[in-house]
């Protein structure tokens, strides 16, 4: 009786914290060319919605609250063992786009990269990663499949945040203390740390003299990577596709900015007219009938 009244109101912890705020109007990405782009063993930061995310945001002063995997459609997967293991977890088509991820009541799960159509997202792709070791980080992630989502981490980050000292004792952070069964749960920017470690490919490394006129890389604790950490990270390529963009536009003063003011302004912006001494190209002709790209003549 009492394992059912706890599992009860865990659920009802886990779905308020999972519930989201309404989507926007429009999504700021253009998620069909992020789709086409997308590589496997790409990272997809996400901005999130829910009230976790918001916890995340406090804990890490970062929008990205979620980091998942792209590994492909089935057919990207090399290892044929590890191909079952995904289609174990996710009936996909042949042709959809997958990612693993570690979701707050879910734990480890496969998922369809449709699932952030509508989100704030951005892709960090492992600079140079050898298609050899981009395949061993996505077994890696894949044998992960059906693990617990550790909460008991992020309680950790945010105390790990606060002076040490002024903390009761039994209010301290154990990110450091080795915990039996700690290996059987994760959370979303940790399980990707260490998938990456697993064929040494750096996030955000520990330098260090080694007192011979040299450097050497230390691993991070494994439980203090956060999303952010892909973005910030040197070895990663932060690749972004805005709904508008500046190639589709020729340059930014063709976007099509609002005369009035936004809701978030507070009060007029004027939009200047093109200035036909510095660029005579944007009064040569309407904009609306010159295409994207095209030059006039001299």
């Amino acid at each position: 009786m009492l394992i059912r009244v706890r599992n009860w109101l865990w659920d009802r912890i886990v779905s308020r914290l999972n519930r989201e705020r309404p989507l926007p109007d429009l999504p700021p990405c253009d998620y069909e060319r992020l789709s086409y782009e997308i590589r496997p063993c790409d990272v997809l930061l996400v901005e999130g919605r829910s009230r976790v995310g918001e916890v995340i945001k406090y804990i890490t002063l970062s929008p990205w609250t979620h980091a998942a995997l792209y590994i492909g459609r089935l057919h990207d997967i090399d290892d044929p063992v590890v191909r079952e293991r995904v289609r174990e977890y996710y009936n996909a088509d042949a042709d959809e786009q997958l990612i693993v991820e570690a979701l707050l009541g879910e734990g480890t799960i496969v998922a369809p990269l449709s699932r952030y159509r509508e989100d704030h997202v951005r892709i960090c792709r492992p600079r140079e990663i050898a298609r050899r070791d981009a395949q061993a980080v996505i077994n890696y992630c894949a044998r992960q499949l059906g693990q617990a989502y550790d909460v008991r981490q992020l309680l950790d980050l945010a105390r790990f945040l606060f002076p040490y000292g002024l903390l009761p004792r039994h209010w301290r952070s154990s990110l450091f203390q080795h915990n039996a069964g700690a290996p059987t749960r994760t959370v979303c920017s940790s399980l990707i740390a260490r998938a990456f470690a697993s064929v040494r490919f750096p996030v955000l490394p520990l330098l260090r003299d080694d007192h011979n006129g040299g450097i050497r890389l230390h691993r991070r604790n494994f439980k203090l990577f956060v999303p952010a950490d892909f973005d910030y990270s040197p070895y990663f390529d932060v690749i972004k596709y805005p709904l508008l963009d500046f190639d589709d536009l020729a340059v930014y003063r063709r976007m099509p900015w609002s005369a009035d003011a936004g809701p978030d302004t507070g009060e007029d912006v004027p939009v200047p007219e093109p200035d036909a001494e510095r660029d005579p190209e944007m009064t040569a002709r309407p904009a609306h009938d010159r295409e994207p790209g095209a030059r006039t003549a001299p």
